[in-house]
């Protein structure tokens, strides 16, 4: 299905000079993108220390499933909070509800950095953990997709995809800084003092974090596309209820082209610090160094892949994509627990490049799937659905995977296969190309 385009009376659907308001909002969704997934990624990169704080018990392997386990935990409440803000983002407004979910996700991820431990209140100490991962994957999951909804509706037509990715190349960055920032504290404070309580040095930045995106934010306004939709929508309108109404093969093919790089990019950012350290004998500070390099790389080649997939379409970015991921995963994986930090680092670059490949397509079909009447509701659920179930458990399930096979590629293996499902579904559900489509 080949998307037509169609002249446009408002600043979006012309590809000339980005007015002073698009570039506000390009950088607020952008910041709240960096501080949400700083939230997440930060919980991954510190998984070996906050599993020995609130869960001492055990070995190292059941302790490290369980700190994966409460990671995914904030992945069940995205859904809901998808629902809960998607809902209210088509209702009342895009910029009104990332103003609630920018300050939610950074309290939340702040209250992490005062929690006392195992040793001081025992088993209380893990429940107050859930329940502020809880808090950020309700928050994350209007974040997720209202950021890059917010900036889609206000960004050039030509330039939608290389706007869009580099919203999400924001996502990366939160591994290069949140990764520095303990390589750093971890280098200059002594093991004791780190684990007593430098740790928490990165937690309770994210309070400050949130409050610059939420001063942005407050500097910015209502797209002429959402302004126009709102005006002309009936009264009796449900977002939930015409979500799956009139989207429901939409909301299916935006789940499973984005779990692809939902299982992807967690694997990347959440579980490689921790899989090289124990699956490939390196140590903290050159796991950290190597995951934030390749990271590093990751927002510089997204934007690239989108302005690319700008000229030649969303679908064959996404064809691409899964091929190289199913050809380079299991090759990729070796090198990353080679126990050589070069060929670590290399290893990720190459996964990084597959990555964004499929990246360059998929973050802009996901807002230009739906109408902008529904976008925010219908993109959030299938969005945050398909983060939940792949990329919520994928350092869970890499964790076990090598732990019942032995076999250290074993995590690639998993993502090769997911790759390959994908590009199937591509062909056999008809995913249309969207470029070019207005909202």
């Amino acid at each position: 299905m080949s998307a037509t385009r169609t002249a446009s009376p408002t600043p979006q659907g012309r590809a000339g000079r980005s007015t002073s308001m698009q570039k506000k909002v390009l950088v607020g969704g952008s910041i709240g993108q960096f501080v949400e997934f700083y939230d997440f990624t930060l919980y991954g990169l510190s998984a070996v220390i906050l599993s020995e704080y609130f869960f001492p018990d055990g070995d190292r392997v059941t302790g490290l499933l369980v700190i994966f386990a409460t990671f995914g935990v904030a992945f069940v409440m995205r859904p809901l909070g998808g629902l809960f803000f998607g809902a209210l983002g088509d209702k009342v407004g895009r910029r009104k509800t990332l103003t609630i979910t920018i300050f939610l996700v950074g309290c939340c991820t702040a209250l992490i950095g005062i929690l006392p431990g195992f040793a001081q209140i025992g088993w209380f100490a893990a429940i107050l953990l859930i329940l502020a991962r809880l808090g950020q994957g309700f928050s994350a999951g209007g974040e997720s997709v209202g950021g890059p909804s917010f900036v889609y509706e206000h960004a050039p037509v030509g330039k939608r995809g290389l706007w869009i990715n580099i919203t999400l190349a924001a996502t990366a960055l939160p591994s290069v800084f949140a990764g520095g920032l303990i390589l750093l504290l971890s280098t200059v404070m002594s093991d004791a003092a780190f684990e007593s309580w430098g740790w928490r040095v990165p937690f309770l930045l994210a309070l400050p974090l949130s409050a610059v995106g939420l001063w942005i934010r407050s500097r910015t306004d209502e797209s002429e596309l959402f302004k126009k939709t709102a005006a002309e929508r009936p009264k009796e309108f449900s977002p939930i209820r015409d979500s799956f109404r009139e989207n429901s093969v939409g909301m299916l093919q935006v789940f499973f082209v984005l779990g692809l790089t939902a299982l992807g990019f967690y694997m990347l950012s959440a579980y490689f610090v921790t899989y090289i350290q124990t699956t490939g004998d390196l140590s903290r500070e050159q796991s950290l160094l190597t995951n934030a390099i390749a990271m590093a790389s990751y927002t510089i080649v997204l934007p690239i892949a989108g302005a690319i997939g700008d000229r030649v379409g969303r679908k064959p970015m996404l064809i691409t994509g899964s091929i190289l991921l199913a050809v380079t995963s299991i090759p990729a994986f070796g090198l990353v627990t080679s126990g050589n930090m070069g060929l670590a680092f290399l290893g990720q670059t190459v996964f990084v490049i597959a990555l964004c490949c499929y990246g360059g397509g998929c973050y802009t079909f996901f807002c230009e799937r739906f109408s902008t009447k529904t976008r925010f509701t219908s993109a959030a659920i299938s969005y945050n659905v398909s983060y939940a179930i792949l990329g919520g458990t994928a350092p869970f399930v890499g964790t076990w995977l090598v732990d019942i096979t032995g076999v250290s590629t074993a995590p690639g293996l998993y993502m090769s296969v997911c790759a390959v499902l994908v590009l199937g579904l591509i062909f056999v559900t008809r995913l249309p190309e969207t470029r070019g489509r207005l909202g």
